[in-house]
């Protein structure tokens, strides 16, 4: 765990080095997240990042979504979705479940142009499962919105998982 004073202090490298990837893929988040330094508290920094997303355009929040890998994938995961998604149990999926996420991540990706996005930590496969099949009627405007929100609160856990308290 590192402190608050020692983030608030980190050159800008060595700020991005350690929390460049809590945006999947999206590295400029940690950078916009880095001006609003120095952070009061571990909150402070997890307001930081949000913001950085919020206050950035559609198209940037439309490629930090799609840069989030689809869920009980077989491809290639980060370290932090890897984990995140074996928590959740979905490294154990029957062949049926696995066939209901591949068929649910198929019909979300058609009808929103971008990858189902849950924070999955303390979620169990029932639960994301459920989530899925109630997210997949919503209209896009409103997806779109929950998807930046759940990318928010992987933001969220992240940073708790690394920032002392």
């Amino acid at each position: 765990m590192i402190t608050l004073s020692e983030i608030n202090v980190a050159l800008l490298p060595d700020f991005l080095a350690r929390f460049g990837d809590v945006a999947e893929h999206s590295p400029w988040v940690a950078r916009e997240a880095a001006s609003f330094r120095p952070f009061a508290s571990r909150e402070d920094m997890i307001s930081g990042f949000v913001r950085a997303v919020r206050s950035a355009n559609r198209e940037a929040q439309l490629a930090l979504i799609r840069a989030h890998p689809d869920l009980a994938t077989k491809a290639r995961l980060t370290e932090d979705s890897s984990k995140e998604q074996e928590g959740a149990g979905l490294g154990t999926l029957t062949v049926e479940e696995y066939a209901r996420f591949t068929a649910l991540n198929n019909a979300y990706k058609s009808k929103f142009g971008f990858p189902f996005i849950v924070a999955v930590k303390g979620a169990t496969k029932r639960m994301i499962l459920d989530a899925f099949e109630t997210r997949v009627t919503n209209d896009p405007d409103h997806e779109f919105a929950t998807a930046v929100e759940q990318v928010c609160r992987i933001f969220r856990f992240r940073i708790e998982d690394r920032v002392a308290p």
